[in-house]
């Protein structure tokens, strides 16, 4: 131990260490220096060749190793046609080395090379990764390894694994699809609840009560992957290491959308969290929220292997890493979550409201049992980590919202681009309060600063840089105020931040002078994208062609009808969301007054609001340039995993208003209804039977766009 000791004070390698691949630095004195690259690659990794992104030619990126006190230079050049950025996750150093661009630094522009240069002020397991669009999920991350000045913990070997998930579908075009609300991913996943699951389970009268308030059912993960992988592959082999062997395992959740279950066959203690140093546990299995890292000692069994397995919390996949050679000690296998069983526990919450899960005292057995799972009261920290109580306190309650429907993720229902910074003061105790009223999880990462998480062991809860906020829980955090400038504090599901889910506190100093031709509105603006999506239908008795484009309030809409007894309804319109469910619209709309023919093509402007109803049941009122009112109805049912049942039904009525008032008796309306099967055959392409009383009765195809 003494000699282990001596060698972590004078070399950067004693220990052997495997990664990825190793990056080797050059050495002057304290200073470490990297050069590395991120370049596009084409990439297999699960038979079907993708352009990605790449850290010096390798997804992950080579592991980056330092040792507390040095100084570290770290040269970046982009050799893509396109801007990036580096962060340097959970790491303490000057707001201007933070790495996110036009925040705290300038983004790294093609064909240039950034240098960050910052001291190294603590030890432990750490990551980077691009902080630039959705760079993430194609490639752009790697582990960071930090060796203590002095080592206490005593074991033989050091190994960074590096989870991540990996999609062969562009990820703007997965934010699309989640956007556009298609239930192709879950439909992949086998995690869809229709209604011959739920009544065939018992679970009918729990769904009815989330509908009749506006939740779509119960789901873990937004994305269906294609591959869960463990540095760079679904199964690694680390067969170097032989029985009695301690390794210190360092696994860092890189996803851009997963967590992952972790179990350890054999002899596990878990030593640090998100870099610190916990009292040493033994857990059957560890939550991995996204973000998050992990070190355990293993020690290699009689046996002479032991499998580290991360499976996918939604049940859809695992990857696995094996330490060892021989008779392997196989990881438990999880089973898939009864999303049923799940569904039923949901239906049984008393305190649910609208789309709004109140977090109050008093929550029923099924809420203490659901947040109990995801309790962080295994950690404990090694010493007090209590917060001078002398300092003034500054409380700040933010709450986790969102519209699941329109996938839009707010903070307070807000997005980012619509508010101001969350000013924090030196000198100040901040204490926050996250209130999850969604149903998903929120790994929430604060750059820059650790934090207590306030859990039962009191003085002694845990320091993390990344927490994660359960489905319907609530967490307090708070940390010394000690830092200067601006800093990002965003929800590390990749897709939910880029949907808006992030705030920016600031300690109110001048921008850097640096940052003068970078102006904050790019990083802000990402959740003020416009997205565009199509579907045609081409039918035995009709065709029709649905355009949207659409942001986080504003949405344009064009639908066409045409049938083959020449019968046309062409509809234009602009709606502005005024609330979750609500909006406004002013459109005009071109249809033909009589069958068969295309002579009298009336145009009509149109006013009216539209808002999604209980069950699902969106309803439009309106009235048009003829002062003729109109209502409709329209919803969509699923039967089973890809058949939904269509329906809509409109009346419109004519008082007479437009010339003079008529009588009660001679007021005139007219009905339009439809019922239709939607049968999906994959992510963008449907089989449709349908049936029209305008355009009468027929079936297709309807092509997503």
């Amino acid at each position: 131990m003494k000699a282990r000791i001596l060698c972590s004070l004078v070399s950067l390698f004693c220990l052997q260490v495997f990664s990825q691949e190793k990056l080797t630095p050059e050495i002057d004195g304290d200073t470490v220096i990297y050069k590395f690259t991120i370049n596009e690659k084409t990439v297999n990794f699960t038979g079907k060749e993708v352009e990605a992104m790449a850290i010096n030619n390798s997804i992950p990126a080579p592991t980056l190793t330092f040792t507390e006190g040095q100084n570290a230079v770290i040269y970046v050049t982009n050799k893509m046609s396109v801007e990036t950025s580096v962060h340097w996750h959970g790491l303490i150093l000057p707001n201007f080395q933070d790495g996110v661009p036009y925040l705290n630094t300038p983004p790294i522009l093609p064909g240039k090379t950034h240098k960050f240069e910052f001291t190294i002020k603590q030890s432990g397991t750490y990551w980077y990764h691009s902080h630039t669009g959705l760079q993430e999920q194609r490639g752009v991350y790697g582990a960071i390894v930090i060796k203590p000045k002095e080592e206490t913990l005593e074991y033989d070997y050091d190994l960074s694994l590096v989870l991540s998930d990996w999609t062969d579908e562009k990820p703007k075009s997965v934010l699309k699809n989640l956007k556009r609300g298609n239930e192709w991913y879950s439909i992949k996943r086998g995690t869809t609840q229709p209604l011959s699951k739920t009544i065939a389970s018992g679970a009918l009268g729990a769904q009815l009560k989330l509908w009749s308030k506006r939740m779509p059912g119960v789901d873990i993960s937004d994305v269906a992957f294609d591959a869960f992988l463990t540095n760079g592959k679904p199964i690694q082999n680390y067969n170097q290491f032989k029985a009695g062997d301690k390794v210190r395992v360092r696994m860092i959740n890189a996803s851009a959308a997963t967590y992952f279950w972790i179990t350890i066959g054999g002899k596990a203690m878990l030593i640090s969290s998100d870099g610190i140093d916990v009292v040493p546990v033994h857990k059957e299995k560890v939550l991995h929220a996204i973000a998050e890292t992990y070190d355990y000692i293993i020690t290699i069994p009689e046996s002479g292997a032991v499998e580290i397995r991360a499976t996918a919390q939604d049940g859809s996949g695992y990857t696995s890493a094996v330490l060892g050679s021989g008779t392997i000690t196989r990881a438990k296998v999880l089973p898939a979550p009864d999303y049923m069983k799940m569904l039923k526990k949901m239906g049984n919450m008393k305190k649910m409201k609208s789309n709004k899960m109140s977090i109050e005292k008093g929550s029923t057995m099924s809420e203490m049992k659901m947040n109990n799972e995801f309790s962080y009261d295994y950690l404990k920290s090694p010493v007090k980590t209590v917060i001078h109580s002398e300092l003034p306190t500054k409380e700040i309650e933010l709450n986790l919202t969102g519209n699941m429907l329109r996938y839009v993720w707010t903070i307070n229902n807000k997005v980012l681009s619509e508010v101001d910074k969350i000013k924090i003061k030196r000198g100040e105790k901040t204490r926050i309060t996250l209130n999850n009223k969604t149903m998903m999880h929120h790994p929430m990462h604060l750059h820059g600063h650790f934090f207590r998480v306030v859990n039962a062991n009191g003085d002694y809860s845990p320091l993390k840089h990344t927490v994660n906020v359960p489905p319907m829980g609530s967490v307090t955090i708070e940390f010394d105020a000690n830092e200067t400038g601006d800093w990002f504090f965003h929800c590390h599901v990749l897709y939910h931040a880029k949907a808006g889910m992030a705030r920016i506190f600031s300690y109110g100093d001048a921008k850097d002078p640096k940052l003068a031709n970078y102006p904050l509105k790019n990083l802000t603006k990402a959740d003020k994208t416009i997205y565009t999506w199509g579907e045609a239908t081409v039918a035995s008795h009709m065709v029709s062609l649905e355009l949207v484009a659409t942001n986080t309030y504003n949405q344009f809409n064009v639908d066409a009808q045409y049938g083959w007894n020449e019968n046309i309804e062409i509809g234009v319109d602009y709606e502005r969301y005024l609330g979750t469910f609500f909006r406004g619209y002013v459109g005009v709309e071109f249809e033909n007054e009589l069958e068969d023919s295309l002579d009298e093509i009336e145009t009509l402007g149109r006013l009216g609001v539209r808002w999604l109803l209980p069950f699902f049941i969106d309803s439009d009122l309106s009235i048009d340039t003829q002062l003729r009112p109109q209502i409709g109805l329209s919803t969509a049912l699923p039967l089973f995993s890809r058949l939904e049942l269509q329906g809509g039904w409109q009346m419109q009525a004519d008082f007479g208003w437009k010339n003079t008032l008529l009588t009660a008796t001679n007021w005139e309306q007219e009905y339009t209804w439809n019922i239709g099967l939607e049968y999906v055959l994959s992510k963008n392409l449907s089989l449709l039977g349908s049936y029209n009383n305008r355009f009468g009765i027929g079936g297709g195809l309807i092509k997503i766009f």
